[in-house]
């Protein structure tokens, strides 16, 4: 099956301010976010041509460029309207946004602090993947020789590029053993997150994840857990050990790209997608196609 390349494609890409024709949206390839790594991003759903909390997205790529030590030079508001006008452009009803900043190339070297600090955003229709009925037969995981760094040896508060090199290895090394996914301990060896998503275990009816200490704490899953709460589930962030995977009957995994989707299988742990799952899924369904203003809501409420 031959692929669509995502460097020839119609449409437009918002790019420093104008909007290019998407072919024409390049940069050099000495450009130091290329080369070092100095680039950060967002991934952001659309729900019926609305992008879901749009915000709170970008101010994390505008605190993620501070983390790496570069301010973006737009301001929330307006890399705001920057999004919402591709996603009107190329008349997007559901689909993916993904801005990116990064240095360019104006200095080549470890020093870069003349550099230009380059925006962009592109967008493109995204359909779900499956039926809600589909994602319940649940997703396969293996534990990845990789482990998520510590907080004083990476910016691990930043959703930045580089911290990605070792999830294209995770998932690469489980695809290639048949599973659809790696499940990330952090440098201590506890339980972290899988390569791009957030990770929940339910033992004993009640809900439990990782702190967020040295791993993004994701938007999806503080949506979630808000959404949770207001079900009437516990929740506890805590420490969790990889040999407590026994003691759970459902696992599920939150992030921008996997939504809610449950986990069938860890390596040789098993779990069955059940009732909290399946509420919490079709609770964040509909929360995303929420008008903007009644999506808000959940987050005072749920304060």
């Amino acid at each position: 099956m031959s692929l669509l390349s995502f460097d020839d494609r119609d449409g437009q890409i918002w790019f420093n301010g104008e909007l290019l024709d998407w072919r024409d949206a390049k940069i050099h390839v000495l450009s130091h976010g290329l080369h070092y790594a100095s680039a950060v991003f967002e991934g952001e759903r659309v729900y019926d041509r609305q992008i879901f909390k749009l915000t709170e997205h970008t101010e994390r790529l505008v605190k993620s460029g501070r983390i790496l030590g570069f301010e973006i030079p737009w301001s929330v508001a307006q890399i705001d309207e920057a999004c919402d006008l591709v996603v009107e452009k190329a008349g997007i009803v559901d689909g993916y946004v993904r801005p990116i900043a990064w240095r360019g190339s104006e200095m080549m070297g470890v020093s870069a602090q003349k550099t230009r600090i380059n925006l962009a955003i592109a967008a493109w229709e995204w359909p779900a993947y499956f039926t809600p009925e589909a994602r319940m037969e649940g997703i396969t995981m293996t534990i990845s020789d990789w482990r998520r760094p510590a907080p004083d040896t990476a910016p691990t508060g930043s959703k930045a590029a580089g911290l990605y090199m070792i999830c294209t290895l995770s998932k690469h090394a489980a695809e290639a053993k048949g599973f659809s996914d790696a499940l990330m301990l952090d440098y201590r060896g506890l339980v972290a997150e899988a390569t791009g998503a957030n990770i929940f275990l339910v033992i004993n009816g009640r809900i439990h994840t990782p702190t967020p200490d040295c791993f993004l704490d994701g938007i999806t899953r503080r949506t979630v857990m808000d959404l949770a709460r207001l079900h009437g589930y516990d929740i506890t962030e805590r420490a969790i050990r990889p040999e407590e995977l026994a003691d759970a009957t459902e696992v599920f995994i939150t992030g921008t790209a996997v939504e809610v989707t449950p986990v069938r299988q860890i390596d040789d742990y098993r779990f069955t997608p059940g009732e909290i799952t399946r509420n919490l899924m079709e609770a964040y369904d509909a929360e995303a196609r929420r008008p903007h203003e009644a999506a808000a809501m959940v987050r005072h409420s749920a304060a």
